[in-house]
């Protein structure tokens, strides 16, 4: 691609995201906070810099991938913020996960200073973003901006899933996560509870596939982190607070009750309190089984 494509945020997501772009022969401008994760994307061909705006400067397309809703408000529209500084038809694709009405706000702040705003928030996990096959859930208005992100989509991923309307893209990602997350903590009381039944995991797990209960908490996530006696992130359980929680602000802000939910997003409050907040979230079931005082099953 001939236009300048900046990218903002390079952290376990991001970072495998932007040098997955470089790695297809795409000039990519990157800035992070953090020179380490800034400079591993240098190492594959990524362009250094020393600030945001000198990131942005004359780009035509902005990618952002920030941690939470206020350092996404901070870089896109606070003071100086790279709204300010983006000439009339640039994009800005924000692949973030933050709460809706922040997308709303700065949909509109975009939308008056004559740019391009397309939310593509990001599914799957981290090994998805490393390999290349990362989902994305995408909402624009625009269809000859999203023709111009596409091809950089593609590079990150192999799935698209048009939402619709501009801020459709971050209400998918959010009810979808507050589903997986309400999911993982279901499987991790159920298999505590066959622990201390003293059922034989393997079993179990054939029951479970053989049966409605099945889900990809148990048999991919699980299977493929915890059970194999490896909680290091993938998806921290800090992480999966936030996420639970701005599904909980989203049920408050459009009146739509959550009570389970709210239950989930308690424990995830606790377990954050303690040593498991930078364990990947499967690591629940570690958190269940020592509540319940049961050693926690391993394949």
């Amino acid at each position: 691609m001939s236009k300048k494509i900046a990218f903002i945020g390079l952290g376990a997501m991001g970072g495998p995201m932007a040098s997955n772009i470089i790695k297809k022969g795409i000039k990519l401008s990157v800035y992070d906070i953090d020179k380490i994760r800034m400079n591993e994307v240098v190492k594959v061909g990524g362009e250094s810099n020393q600030n945001i705006n000198e990131c942005i400067k004359n780009a035509e397309i902005v990618i952002t991938m920030l941690p939470a809703t206020e350092q996404v408000k901070e870089v896109l529209i606070g003071k100086n913020g790279v709204i300010e500084n983006l000439n009339p038809g640039s994009i800005i694709m924000d692949m973030s996960t933050i709460a809706p009405v922040g997308t709303d706000l700065i949909a509109d702040k975009c939308k008056k200073n004559k740019l391009d705003f397309i939310d593509a928030p990001v599914g799957r996990l981290v090994s998805h973003a490393v390999s290349g096959d990362s989902l994305f859930m995408v909402g624009c208005n625009n269809e000859m901006a999203f023709k111009q992100v596409e091809p950089l989509l593609n590079c990150m991923g192999t799935s698209i899933i048009r939402c619709g309307k501009i801020g459709t893209g971050i209400r998918a990602k959010i009810v979808n996560n507050f589903q997986i997350l309400s999911i993982a903590q279901i499987t991790a009381e159920a298999l505590t509870l066959a622990k201390k039944l003293d059922l034989n995991l393997e079993v179990f797990k054939e029951v479970n596939a053989g049966t409605t209960a099945n889900n990809g908490q148990f048999h991919v996530n699980f299977m493929s982190k915890v059970l194999k006696n490896d909680t290091e992130p993938g998806f921290t359980i800090d992480l999966a607070h936030k996420d639970m929680g701005l599904a909980i602000e989203a049920g408050n802000n459009f009146r739509v009750g959550l009570p389970v939910g709210a239950s989930v997003h308690a424990v995830y409050s606790q377990a954050r309190s303690s040593d498991y907040s930078k364990k990947d979230f499967s690591a629940l079931l570690d958190y269940s089984c020592q509540l319940a005082g049961v050693k926690p099953p391993r394949l």
